[in-house]
């Protein structure tokens, strides 16, 4: 028998439909990778392009971005396949990003309105994934409760 005709718990709808919670932090967390996929290569364009003095911290910079960009792009596509484990890299990549919200913010540049932009991003995506119907949705039990009770 296929997969198909035998779904695994993590894969079925027998717990119901994915709440929209989830999906909208799945959302976020692939917005967020996919910025830094997109800031990473626009570092390395302008690293090969631009002059030779900052050439490799341009390529170093760009490359790490596409790599960290790794994380919250997993994650979401592990909340939308509802993967208990894709909430704590989700989690990482919004605690992650507020200091980096923080540090846009203090700038005297058109760089505030992206630190404006990623802190709202960050908050509400802390807020949908630590929503109880999130924890549910993915199979999260709370401290002691990782074992059922015994039936007497």
């Amino acid at each position: 028998m296929s997969s198909e005709q035998n779904p695994t718990p993590e894969t079925s709808d027998a717990a119901g439909p994915r709440p929209r919670r989830l999906t909208y932090a799945a959302a976020l967390a692939a917005l967020e990778g996919l910025a830094l996929v997109v800031g990473g290569v626009w570092m390395l364009v302008l690293g090969v392009t631009g002059d030779s003095s900052g050439r490799q911290q341009a390529v170093t910079g760009g490359i790490t971005l596409i790599v960290l960009a790794l994380l919250p792009l997993l994650a979401a596509r592990g909340l939308l396949m509802r993967r208990s484990w894709s909430r704590g890299p989700a989690v990482i990549t919004q605690i992650m990003a507020l200091p980096v919200a923080y540090n846009l913010l203090q700038a005297d540049s058109v760089a505030i309105p992206a630190g404006i932009a990623l802190a709202v991003v960050a908050v509400a995506a802390l807020v949908l994934l630590v929503n109880p119907a999130t924890t549910q949705a993915l199979g999260i039990k709370g401290p002691g409760r990782a074992q059922e009770p015994k039936q007497q």
